[in-house]
């Protein structure tokens, strides 16, 4: 008889029975079904975990899916990038394998397997890990400050002091020179000779603040420049600039000190920010919860207190599957 006692699984008890769950949904023979029985009865330990294996499996089946495709596709892109790249036989992966795959990859491995890293990383002078902010200074004695889990690449060699930034966000503050210093950022870029301002990425284009000083922003390499002062802020996507507005600078850049300020801010929003300090992953499944919003100031250094206490709150289901992986629903 297996015990019902609660118990607590290993890490290789739960990385084990991952592995089985993604055999099992990927047509097994009869012996594997056996040994996977025979697994099963040994310990109790087994139970739990294949127990907590298939909640996260059925909570999480469409965004584990999808990342599991982004994941893909983003190591595809490094390999590219190192001269290695070779297509795959062809055979697209079952949707349920899929899955299981991403989840077994992303448990076992943890933060550490996320190839779309990978690419933002491969050429990157500066990176800084989720949880982690840096300030760093370059050649020029310009100070870069940059955000949990981003990268930049710096290049002084043309003419003009050039940083592309590769993923997350960074705040500038620029040492006049009399070179211009511009930072690229998906379609557009920001350019000033001295001053302070942030970029941060957005899914199709950028963000850019300013707390002192002139920005000169233009949203793709032809487009048209806007200039920006102290207390500004205009984001841009696909080549196309919204219009500028006024900001609580200070606010919105108190993660340098450890906050994130929000005001009636969705969702979905403050769970990418806390995403980015969380060493695992944030899975938002309910589309209606990510609509809803919220205010308030939060500690960036413990996103999983920050989850609670909007919890407390707004009332969502939140459960901590492997001690990895939040989903939220």
């Amino acid at each position: 008889m297996i015990s019902t006692a609660r118990v607590t699984p290993t890490p290789d008890q739960e990385q084990a029975a991952l592995a089985w769950l993604s055999l099992l949904h990927d047509q097994p023979s009869s012996g594997d079904q056996a040994t996977f029985s025979r697994w099963l009865r040994a310990d109790s330990a087994h139970v739990e975990a294949y127990s907590q294996a298939q909640v996260l499996w059925e909570l999480s089946e469409v965004p584990a899916s999808k990342l599991a495709d982004e994941e893909a596709l983003a190591l595809q892109g490094y390999l590219n990038a190192m001269n290695r790249a070779k297509r795959s036989s062809g055979r697209r992966w079952s949707g349920a394998l899929a899955m299981a795959a991403c989840l077994l990859l992303m448990v076992s491995i943890g933060a550490g397997w996320q190839p779309g890293r990978w690419v933002d990383d491969f050429g990157a002078d500066y990176v800084t890990a989720p949880g982690e902010v840096k300030t760093v200074t370059l050649a020029d004695q310009t100070q870069v400050t940059l955000d949990a889990d981003s990268a930049i690449a710096v290049d002084f060699s043309h003419g003009e002091r050039h940083i592309q930034l590769r993923r997350g966000a960074g705040f500038f503050n620029v040492t006049h020179t009399g070179k211009s210093f511009v930072v690229e950022a998906g379609s557009g870029e920001a350019r000033v000779l001295g001053t302070q301002f942030e970029v941060r990425l957005q899914p199709a284009g950028a963000e850019v603040t300013v707390l002192s000083g002139r920005v000169g922003v233009a949203p793709s390499k032809t487009g048209t420049q806007q200039m920006l002062t102290a207390g500004q802020q205009v984001a841009y996507a696909d080549g196309i600039a919204d219009e500028l507005h006024a900001v609580d600078s200070e606010s919105r850049l108190a993660w340098r000190d450890g906050w994130l300020n929000y005001y009636k801010t969705p969702m979905a929003d403050v769970v990418k920010d806390l995403a980015r300090y969380y060493p695992g992953r944030i899975l938002l499944l309910n589309d209606e919860l990510g609509a809803r919003r919220v205010s308030g100031s939060f500690p960036s250094k413990d996103p999983q207190a920050v989850l609670n206490a909007l919890q407390a709150v707004l009332g969502f289901e939140q459960h901590n599957v492997l001690g990895r992986v939040v989903v939220l629903r």
